[in-house]
């Protein structure tokens, strides 16, 4: 599996985010296991870079896997140094957040229920194999924390379950940056709009009708917010009354966690 991820090694910067594409290791579960060490893996890019000439654009997108690995790496430094990271924030300031945690909104989320098409082929591909791509994993968990307003642990606990790939501190790290609460997050204000993200990332749509098949008869144009046009359900498709309505409004969620990320900056 390395060996054929090394002939797509110098594309993956490029294609790394496209989750309808070839483009990560599908390595993730063999480190989790020990079936493959980082080592070899280092081993095996730096070699690449060596021994072939490549572009320097290609050489980028190597050093780009080179910097995930180290990425994993960090986590697991994190976890180790910083153990109350397992049962809390590391900023231990957000600690005190006021979630929401609608448990009815939750169980739509872990169903892939929400009416957002990008999250919910994420959450119905882990549902289904074990497996998420890590740009889902990133949308869904922002989702969850800054549209939904639950609890990143919660989130945290049910990938834990689900995910064949499961790590504590990758699992940990990932949900924490999303959520704005761990060491080097994104900031709380970066809320992901899962409609772009979706028109960015799987812009013809082909991962979400992979995993959506209400979806599949829709315009390309309009499967990344098919209730935009109240009249879609005639015209453009037969099964769009089977997928849901979006569960959240996406403006008012983000005001929403905004002033709740807000409230915590100023008591501290």
């Amino acid at each position: 599996q390395l060996d054929e991820f090394k002939l797509r090694l110098p594309y993956y910067g490029e294609r790394r985010n496209f989750p309808s594409q070839k483009g990560v290791s599908y390595l993730s579960v063999h480190f989790r296991f020990g079936t493959i060490s980082i080592r070899k893996a280092l081993i095996s890019a730096f070699e690449l870079i060596e021994n072939f000439n490549h572009s320097e654009e290609r050489q980028k997108n190597i050093e780009t896997w080179i910097s995930e690995l180290i990425w994993r790496e960090f986590y697991m430094q994190i976890l180790y140094n910083f153990p109350h990271v397992s049962s809390g924030c590391f900023k231990k300031e957000y600690d005190c957040i006021e979630w929401d945690n609608n448990e009815e909104l939750f169980n739509k989320w872990t169903e892939g229920n929400t009416g957002f098409p990008i999250v919910d082929a994420g959450m119905r591909q882990l549902n289904k194999t074990g497996y998420m791509h890590n740009r889902l994993r990133m949308i869904t968990a922002s989702f969850l924390t800054k549209d939904l307003g639950v609890n990143w642990q919660l989130g945290e606990n049910y990938f834990s379950h689900k995910l064949n790939d499961f790590d504590l501190s990758a699992n940990n790290g990932g949900w924490q940056w999303s959520a704005s609460t761990g060491c080097d997050a994104q900031p709380y204000f970066r809320i992901f709009n899962p409609t772009t993200q979706s028109k960015n990332f799987d812009p013809e749509g082909t991962f979400i009708k992979k995993y959506i098949p209400e979806l599949t008869e829709i315009e390309e144009k309009l499967i990344h917010d098919p209730y935009s046009n109240s009249n879609l359900e005639k015209r453009y498709s037969k099964n769009i009354n089977d997928y849901p309505k979006p569960i959240v409004d996406h403006a008012k969620a983000r005001m929403k966690t905004l002033e709740r990320f807000k409230k915590v900056r100023e008591m501290n």
